[in-house]
């Protein structure tokens, strides 16, 4: 990113003081997605900037940022920015599964967005990490994860690990979540869930930072199993 863009950035958050709510997607996009599960990831995440741009206060609260480990190495689609009426990137499927790297991008991008939060002083609440994939890392976790883990121990971070289809790695998963076991995609439900993640998101925008959301576990069992 570049000093220009980092100066917009502030300027926006000093235009909207609204206390923000940030979700860095983490998104597997090995060659595995190809086809139908990378063809419903990207309709799961246009429903997700979709739900969240027609609400009226998520719409100014929610930053999401993506990441990607798969096609092209590491790829960052989106730093952390307010929902837009649909996806302004593409996922394409293919390559290796590099979670690690893409684990560490993600924190790398957050802690410089609280940073920014913090030098303008906006408000934000408990940072959320979407860890999604559907098979093994390829690379080493072990530094990600303990980074991961470290936050969410310390309620400086809320953790969803997400395993798409059989063949996901639900132990490496775990590794990342001391709090939450990792659940399960029933089929290429991506829709359910981030229909599931964008009201989420616009019940934690209409709270107070610092206040405690119980999640709709209902809901979880209408995409996922434990």
């Amino acid at each position: 990113m570049t000093d220009r863009s980092l100066e917009l950035d502030d300027t926006a958050l000093v235009d909207n003081p609204t206390a923000r709510v940030p979700v860095a997607l983490c998104l597997d996009t090995s060659g595995s997605m190809d086809g139908d599960p990378i063809a419903e990831l990207n309709e799961g995440i246009h429903h997700l900037h979709a739900s969240i741009y027609g609400d009226e206060l998520a719409r100014y609260a929610a930053e999401i940022a993506v990441v990607t480990f798969g096609s092209g190495g590491v790829q960052t689609h989106r730093d952390f920015a307010q929902a837009t009426p649909a996806p302004e990137y593409h996922l394409d499927a293919g390559g290796l599964t590099p979670m690690g790297e893409a684990v560490n991008r993600a924190l790398d991008l957050l802690d410089a967005r609280k940073e920014a939060y913090k030098a303008t002083g906006v408000d934000y609440y408990q940072p959320w990490l979407v860890l999604m994939t559907d098979g093994h890392p390829t690379d080493d976790v072990g530094e990600a994860a303990g980074r991961v883990s470290a936050l969410a121990q310390a309620r400086r971070l809320t953790v969803f690990p997400i395993g798409i289809g059989e063949d996901a790695d639900l132990d490496t998963l775990a590794r990342f979540s001391p709090k939450r076991p990792p659940l399960r995609l029933r089929g290429l439900a991506f829709d359910r869930f981030f229909e599931w993640l964008s009201r989420s998101v616009q019940q934690v925008s209409a709270s107070l930072p610092g206040e405690e959301v119980p999640l709709d576990v209902d809901g979880l069992r209408g995409w996922g199993t434990l």
